[in-house]
């Protein structure tokens, strides 16, 4: 493609103006995505702070943050898989529900100590990659 054959998009010449079209404002954000981001960062920012905040008290049970992350974060993607399945994002609702089983399996297996738990929800985990990779090809 040479110089020549360069056209900008006109809704993109101006990035820097707030309000053009096509520039995104905070009007445009979708709750239901602000909502299951935020839980998934907050899930992120407790792995993050799991060397320096080894347990968090939970409704009276100690809890390790890495776990804690884990069940924060399949909850994020239970919440989220509903919501793009019913819009009609079959690939991202398949990828949240993946997310939910297997961090939940991961969770769960964590707070009651059960080996074959741990290995369902890591094979759900691995499985679901596999899958939404796979899928992944039919996207153009």
């Amino acid at each position: 493609m040479s110089d020549d054959d360069w056209d900008p998009d006109p809704e993109w010449d101006d990035p820097g103006s707030e309000g053009s079209p096509g520039t995104p404002g905070l009007r445009d954000l979708d709750p239901a995505s602000v909502v299951v981001g935020s839980i998934v960062g907050v899930a992120g920012i407790l792995l993050i702070l799991q060397p320096s905040v080894r347990v968090v008290d939970v409704f009276g049970t100690r809890v390790p943050t890495f776990v804690l992350s884990s069940g924060v974060l399949a909850l994020g993607f239970a919440v989220g898989a509903p919501v793009y399945l019913r819009r009609g994002y079959r690939l991202r609702g398949i990828a949240h529900a993946v997310g939910a089983v297997g961090f939940g399996g991961l969770f769960f297996a964590a707070g009651f100590g059960s080996l074959a738990l741990l290995w369902l929800g890591l094979a759900v985990v691995i499985g679901g990659v596999l899958f939404l990779v796979a899928g992944t090809r039919n996207l153009d």
